[in-house]
């Protein structure tokens, strides 16, 4: 496996909440990570048809652009009964015409749906989040990480301590959603401790097992 020269890499995101769950996921490793964003770097456009391809183009683009190692994030919400979708599209069905992003919206949208589609008990309801993790160097070699989370949709919206699509997401053998757990408790998962929860934690304890030696 390829060495990660110094401590030094960039976090390819601009999105604050990811930014969050990625300081506390990373803090206990001891690496100076530097965001996207605070190096004024640009998003690039996110072309890829899987969550692999948009999160190689964001990490590849950080590590060309800063000649440091990359680690990006792409991830979204799969509905069984919607095909899979909004898929990695799970943001854009958020986006308004200003450009700016509401998931309120994103939530009502796919409320919407499952209701055309009679989609009314949990198994009817089933849906996953999909994490995927790219180590990218400046020459392009690139490693991927995945984490699937299942769980079923809820609808009205809980809580409020998450991001995204969480205050719809009940995850398997829990009473409450993504939005209603701290980031503690959404991600479950630390160093020395086996269980993850989050999609998120569970691509970044695959990663940390591969490439800091945590168990």
């Amino acid at each position: 496996m390829r060495a990660i020269d110094g401590r030094r890499f960039v976090l390819a995101s601009h999105n604050a909440g990811k930014l969050g769950e990625f300081d506390g996921l990373l803090a206990p490793f001891g690496y100076e990570v530097h965001s996207a964003g605070e190096l004024g770097l640009p998003e690039p456009e996110e072309t890829g048809t899987t969550f692999e391809e948009n999160a190689y183009i964001k990490a590849f683009a950080a590590a060309k652009a800063t000649g440091l190692p990359a680690l990006s994030d792409d991830s979204g919400m799969c509905a069984e009964a919607l095909d899979g979708r909004p898929g990695v599209h799970t943001a854009d069905w958020a986006t308004l015409s200003d450009g700016s992003r509401d998931f309120y919206v994103a939530m009502e949208k796919v409320e919407t749906l499952l209701r055309e589609k009679g989609a009314s008990t949990p198994d009817q309801r089933r849906a996953r989040f999909v994490a995927v993790l790219c180590l990218c160097f400046p020459d392009g070699e690139a490693e991927y990480y995945r984490g699937e989370a299942p769980g079923h949709l809820i609808w009205p919206p809980r809580g409020n301590l998450g991001f995204g699509y969480d205050p719809v997401f009940q995850p398997d053998g829990r009473e409450r959603t993504f939005g209603e757990m701290t980031a503690e408790e959404k991600h479950g998962w630390k160093p020395g401790h086996a269980e993850a929860l989050s999609h998120r934690a569970r691509a970044f304890r695959s990663f940390a097992r591969a490439r800091l030696g945590v168990v």
